[in-house]
């Protein structure tokens, strides 16, 4: 049997942070093979908000798609994967999945994901939401997604950021299946 395959996509959104720990996470503690597409955007809030390069993040895929081949594997329903996580997913993104706008491989590949009814993890970062935004988020739900905002749950008692960031990225693996205690689960009062 072959090696399973996960994508994870970084738009330009604020939080590449999700996006990064969910590689390292992944990297950490399956034997999955990777593939990360990074968008233009992502690399750039990389650098600012990370402080780190866009080829450090990178090094920790198996595979890096450039986002604007759409004759890449992840663009044929073939290349069979467990599923996709965008984090973060901008709205701009977020507006191509919910219309298949495929015009870059982020959003071919989330489409793929839809077609093919794999799992889509939409990480959307953006707040104050207006209606368009909750119309958009509405269609990609009727479409198969799964939308996971990056909301932090206070139960868990978080210390540091990493933690925050950890929870949002354990919630987000267990939509495809992957069941990694980040951190403490809910077990009642």
């Amino acid at each position: 049997m072959a090696t399973e395959r996960v994508v994870v996509a970084i738009s330009g959104a604020s939080g590449p942070i999700y996006g990064v720990r969910l590689l390292e996470a992944l990297r950490e503690h399956t034997d999955f093979e990777l593939h990360l597409i990074l968008s233009k955007g992502a690399a750039a809030t990389i650098e600012y908000e990370l402080e780190r390069t866009p080829a450090s993040v990178s090094e920790l895929a198996h595979v890096v798609h450039d986002e604007r081949n759409l004759a890449a594997s992840l663009a044929s329903g073939t290349f069979i994967t467990r599923g996709m996580i965008v984090a973060p997913c901008s709205v701009k993104t977020l507006s191509g999945i919910a219309t298949s706008f495929n015009d870059n491989l982020i959003v071919r590949a989330a489409d793929v994901c839809l077609k093919e009814r794999r799992p889509l993890v939409l990480v959307v970062r953006e707040t104050p939401l207006h209606a368009g935004h909750l119309r958009l988020m509405q269609q990609v739900t009727e479409a198969g997604a799964v939308v996971l905002p990056p909301v932090p749950g206070f139960y868990t008692k978080p210390k540091t950021i990493e933690e925050l960031v950890d929870h949002t990225v354990m919630k987000a693996l267990d939509q495809l299946g992957v069941h990694l205690d980040l951190v403490p689960r809910w077990k009642g009062l």
